[in-house]
């Protein structure tokens, strides 16, 4: 007798990053493909440092069952982090999460009922949308262009659709590389403040910034409180501790998610929160940023540099910060199909129909991450790629 899973399942068939992971066991593979960090950006030695120290001070405690809400010294030292992004939450209005993606998660638990309408941008992280998915959200994209999602369009769907909730990642965005600029995120504040609608806004990335002026967050302009701002320490301290954060300054809402979380994890590792709040208490973080931004930018410029040799079919996103680059080939070449050729030659990239809410479209698209790989290893996997597709007829 066959095991009948949930009907949310049906139709979902698990991160396409996770598992191309899987192939990459081998490390003469070059990848492009994770969202990873440096290994160079992950300071072992200042976590372990910080580990011991919270542990000295405060061990019996941090070893102990925790509070849902969170390690109180983190909400109230990342509260203040928030504040140089334009979010100024109080502490009781932030709520430490395992990692953004159970932000997205928790919100869901409180929102989306099989059939509701979601907004989301066209294309977005795959990750959401497997989350999304798995809640029967009804997915409708929002088109967008190099400055990240049209508030017009956005209104538009909003009036036809009448979505529950809208998922956008405005700086840097995965997996372009796009911006949101500073008059669309008033708009887009504007919208959702008219129209009743809640907003995810996912703000990972907006830190790594290596050219340009920092632009505040579109819940610095909130005043309705439908505005739901997460961000994450995976990219500017370790992915690993699976710290993040909700702002949340809707107290019914922020009850719901914290009901959710009981339900979920309890909460989040008393230790891995206590650690990010020691970085944040020694005032570190913004001098390890300034040097991790540094090294990505050379990154990016020399991806950016090797993409300027392929032919000029190839189109491909320049982003001030982040860690991803963006890239269309000409209608007809499938990148989809050629990722088991590069694995192959020993390159690894993401496919760009997986960022799509419709399977199967977009196969001439990809996405390239800079970030964990040396300059070296970026010229020589983008030789790679230009042999592979000049090979298969790419001018």
């Amino acid at each position: 007798m066959e095991i009948q899973f949930a009907k949310r399942f049906d139709g979902i068939s698990g991160s396409a990053i996770r598992d191309i992971f899987k192939l990459l066991t081998n490390p003469a593979i070059i990848s492009f493909a994770g969202g990873n960090p440096a290994n160079t950006a992950l300071e072992s030695d200042v976590i372990s440092r910080l580990a011991l120290k919270v542990l000295a001070q405060n061990g019996t405690q941090l070893l102990q069952y925790g509070q849902t809400e969170g390690y109180a010294p983190l909400r109230e030292s990342a509260a203040e982090f928030f504040r140089h992004n334009g979010v100024d939450a109080k502490p009781e209005e932030l709520l430490p999460v395992t990692g953004s993606q159970q932000a997205l998660d928790l919100i869901c638990k409180a929102l989306i009922d099989p059939g509701d309408t979601m907004l989301v941008e066209s294309p977005t992280f795959l990750g959401a949308l497997q989350t999304f998915k798995l809640y029967q959200a009804n997915l409708v994209p929002v088109e967008t262009d190099e400055d990240g999602v049209i508030p017009e369009l956005l209104e538009e769907k909003i009036k036809r659709h009448h979505p529950k909730l809208i998922y956008l990642i405005p700086t840097f965005q995965n997996p372009t590389g796009r911006t949101l600029t500073l008059e669309r995120r008033k708009q887009v504040a504007q919208i959702v403040a008219k129209y009743g609608v809640m907003l995810i806004e996912d703000d990972p990335y907006r830190d790594l910034r290596y050219a340009g002026e920092p632009l505040p967050a579109i819940k610095s302009f909130d005043e309705s409180g439908r505005v739901l701002y997460c961000n994450s320490f995976s990219k500017i301290i370790s992915p690993g501790l699976r710290t993040a954060a909700v702002v949340c300054t809707d107290p019914t809402m922020m009850r719901k998610l914290v009901i959710g979380k009981q339900s979920t994890d309890v909460h989040s590792p008393n230790l891995n929160q206590a650690i990010v709040d020691a970085y944040l208490r020694e005032g570190i973080l913004m001098e390890h940023i300034r040097i991790i931004s540094e090294s990505y930018g050379k990154q990016m410029s020399k991806m950016q540099q090797m993409l300027a040799t392929f032919p000029a079919s190839v189109k491909y996103t320049r982003p001030d910060g982040g860690i991803f680059l963006w890239c269309e080939l000409p209608e007809g070449f499938n990148a989809t199909d050629l990722l088991k050729t590069a694995t192959q030659m020993g390159v690894a990239y993401i496919p760009g129909t997986h960022f799509y809410t419709q399977p199967g479209t977009h196969h001439n698209t990809m996405r390239l991450n800079f970030s964990n790989a040396t300059l070296e290893n970026i010229e020589k996997g983008m030789n790679i790629f230009k042999e592979l597709f000049i090979s298969e007829g790419l001018r």
